[in-house]
């Protein structure tokens, strides 16, 4: 009796195992580590976040640099957006790029060409290239912009005027 009842115990707890929700990503590489590492640049959670969070912390901009990040939009396709690593700029309306789990759920694609389709060339409507068609994707992504590796630009002292003294002597700081 006891040993029927294990089994069906353990049969049970199978069962129920099987409908325990486990996270889709889950040991899948994702585009933000993989931009991460490859960029060196140090921001974290969905890609879509990644434009606003650079914010004073990376400068950002419209203009491909290789070694920055395009930052995709959050979109019903991409929910959480997507980032990709500038390898080569072909020219100011097409780049290579590098990034992961595009074209195939969790793999990495280097020197994927992707071209700025915006009207207003600002690089916030992109065609990027999708591995299973052998072509650029037949619809564009909506972009923010560029975030680019080297830190914002601080001003590290405070700023200092100098003024010539009455009696001729050397300059002398305002402040």
């Amino acid at each position: 009796m006891i040993g029927g009842f294990r089994a069906v115990f353990a049969a049970a707890l199978l069962a129920l195992s099987s409908l325990i929700v486990t996270p889709a990503t889950a040991g899948v590489l994702q585009c933000v580590p993989f931009a991460r590492q490859a960029s060196g640049i140090d921001l974290y959670g969905n890609a879509h976040t990644w434009w606003n969070q650079a914010e004073g912390r990376y400068d950002r901009g419209h203009e491909p640099r290789v070694g920055a990040v395009l930052a995709f939009a959050a979109s019903r396709s991409m929910p959480v957006g997507h980032v990709a690593m500038v390898s080569k700029v072909v020219n100011e309306r097409e780049v290579l790029l590098t990034h992961a789990n595009w074209s195939y759920r969790g793999g990495i694609e280097r020197n994927v060409r992707a071209i700025d389709v915006s009207a207003n060339n600002d690089w916030t409507d992109v065609r990027v290239w999708y591995g299973p068609i052998g072509n650029l994707g037949l619809r564009s992504n909506a972009a923010r912009g560029f975030i680019y590796a080297q830190p914002a630009r601080t001003i590290d002292q405070p700023v200092q005027i100098a003024s010539a003294s009455a009696s001729g002597g050397a300059p002398r700081a305002a402040f």
